[in-house]
């Protein structure tokens, strides 16, 4: 172990005055392995932050869930827009009837979704989304409120005119979200008054935009948009221990049993379950992040191959200096293991260089992109494997010819 703490220390003091007396040489090697390590824990640290973003928000729509839509979620370039725009919509007495059918579901909701804009006094914002709503839907889906309340029991039976809206759009309406509780909005002709602000949220990739909507009781959303044409959706929340798999085609065969479908006829309805899409993800994100480590890989091969070159050089500077240690009696095997471990050690200096790199990147990029991009402590260990492994490969060759050299024929060379 001394033996070993010695050699590392060496190796450590021989690579360092490596880089203060060949400073330009070293930095063109290093400059390989920074790039590669940059390329790859870049790649990485972008794409996985993303993807955990995605998978938080793919999460918020619910555990276990299945949506029965006339769409099929999956998308893909032979998508069938015409076949699933022909399926009939999705209606409210169906979530009433899978309820009673069903043995697996834990509860059942229907959603309305449509967009419209909503103003109050002289304030006029557009685009925003809306949601009808049963009660339900909290517990598939919970909300959570920056002020105000959910809808009672009272408001969603008599279809009263009140509504939950998104912290965004009370920030653009009323300046202080909280100022906007018991205030009045027009929608459709209609006012109604705010009894609930939703918390913020933040960017959103897929899901809800909950941060620019209004929630409505559903009986009261049917008075204001046409049922038909407000994407109306079944979601479907398994009972715990139930598999996805499990809930799906139990779904299936009452949904087929509801719409009075026969043996030969396809399915008129989609189950996009939340898991399916989960592990849809995180297979596109696995593509990604082999592209983008093969990428790097070459950079990082490039790099490799400096650092060889500089170790050809430093065993060929230090011919004469190997003879003398090999006749004092130094093993072939701590001649291996030092040049390898200065090889190692020059590397993962490169590697450190791309770290410092990737972190500015990391902020950069999370301004733009306003998720945190991070790199996490797995990543730091492969940094720490990626270039003790390139060490390795950089420096056997000349580590080899360093070990193998005669011990006379070395310190005549000098």
């Amino acid at each position: 172990m001394r033996k070993t703490l010695s050699i590392l220390r060496n190796s450590l003091r021989l690579t360092f005055q490596e880089l203060r007396v060949n400073k330009l040489r070293t930095a063109l090697s290093l400059t390989g392995v920074a790039f590669g390590i940059f390329c790859i824990i870049g790649v990485l640290a972008t794409v996985n932050s993303l993807e955990r973003n995605i998978q938080n928000e793919v999460q918020s729509l619910g555990s276990n869930t299945i949506y029965i839509d006339k769409w099929d979620y999956s998308g893909g370039p032979d998508y069938p827009f015409w076949k699933y725009q022909a399926r009939p919509v999705a209606k409210y007495e169906e979530a009433e009837m899978v309820k009673e059918r069903s043995v697996l579901l834990d509860d059942i909701s229907y959603l309305l979704q449509t967009g419209s804009s909503i103003s109050h006094k002289d304030d006029l914002l557009q685009n925003n989304s809306v949601y009808g709503i049963l009660p339900e839907q909290m517990a598939i889906q919970p909300i959570s409120f920056d002020a105000g309340r959910f809808f009672s029991a009272t408001e969603f039976n008599a279809g009263t005119n009140v509504c939950l809206i998104g912290f965004t759009s009370a920030e653009l309406l009323f300046g202080n979200p909280e100022r906007a509780l018991g205030k009045q909005i027009d929608v459709k002709g209609k006012k109604v008054t705010i009894v609930g602000v939703i918390k913020k949220e933040g960017t959103n990739f897929i899901g809800w935009n909950y941060d620019n909507c209004i929630m409505l009781p559903y009986k009261f959303c049917k008075q204001l948009f046409q049922e038909k044409f407000s994407n109306p959706i079944l979601i479907a929340k398994g009972k715990a221990g139930v598999s996805t798999d499990a809930l799906s085609n139990e779904l299936r065969g009452i949904m087929r049993q509801i719409r009075r479908l026969s043996p030969t006829q396809e399915d008129n309805f989609s189950l996009n379950s939340v898991e399916a899409f989960s592990k849809a993800i995180t297979g596109f994100f696995t593509t990604v992040n082999i592209v983008g480590a093969i990428i790097g890989g070459i950079s990082l091969v490039v790099g490799i191959f400096g650092i060889t070159n500089i170790m050809f050089v430093t065993v060929r500077e230090r011919t004469s200096i190997i003879g003398l240690k090999k006749a004092i009696g130094a093993k072939s095997g701590s001649i291996l293991f030092e040049f390898l471990m200065e090889a190692a050690l020059l590397c993962i200096i490169g590697g450190f260089i791309g770290l410092v790199f990737v972190y500015i990147l990391t902020l950069i990029l999370s301004g733009p992109l306003k998720f945190p991009v991070y790199i996490s402590v797995p990543m730091l260990i492969t940094t720490i494997i990626i270039c003790l492994v390139a060490g390795v490969l950089a420096g056997i060759i000349p580590a080899s010819k360093a070990a193998r050299l005669d011990p006379v024929v070395a310190i005549r060379s000098k």
